[in-house]
């Protein structure tokens, strides 16, 4: 008898806490994106992979530090796109890669400047040649997670800017 009346008070302190917990909305919230962006460069696709890894420091300019100790993106699978901050290695991964072939295709896997936020993109530049002196640089962006609706036109936009404003003028400076 005893065992039944705890139950019953157990069973009753149960339904008096769901009563008042408050109800949590949830919202919409979109969980992926993609988009595909292309540009004609000079120089053939080894020179136009060389130019978009290795020291970025001349092209991309959003960046974690003021003035990082060093910027770069090691071309090899497991390398990474990396803000060194500063002598002591401080610093950010930006993007892990996960796919590197010279003048054919460089891939990363990361949030870039979304560090901290429950997103991960994928980030695939193909290389092909264009007639016989250009390159045609294929960008193809895949993101997933939990994000606000802004975000996928902020970082199409964001790397329009990177390519187009930053980084055509940065290769076609060097000829």
């Amino acid at each position: 008898m005893h065992k039944l009346m705890f139950l019953l008070l157990l069973v009753a302190a149960l339904v008096s806490c769901e009563k008042q917990q408050p109800v949590q909305e949830t919202k919409d919230i979109p969980t992926a994106f993609t988009f595909q962006m292309h540009l004609t460069l000079p120089g053939t696709p080894g020179a136009t992979y060389d130019a978009i890894t290795g020291d970025i420091s001349g092209w991309w300019d959003h960046k974690f530090s003021e003035n990082p100790a060093k910027f770069y993106i090691d071309p090899k699978p497991g390398g990474g796109f990396y803000e060194i901050f500063d002598e002591s290695g401080d610093g950010v991964l930006h993007a892990t890669v996960i796919y590197a072939q010279r003048g054919k295709m460089l891939r990363m896997d990361g949030p870039l400047g979304l560090s901290g936020k429950a997103v991960n993109m994928v980030f695939t530049l193909s290389f092909e040649p264009e007639g016989t002196d250009s390159t045609k640089l294929g960008l193809e962006v895949h993101g997933s997670g939990e994000f606000e609706p802004t975000i996928p036109a902020l970082v199409e936009g964001v790397w329009k800017h990177f390519l187009f404003e930053r980084f055509k003028p940065y290769v076609e400076g060097r000829l």
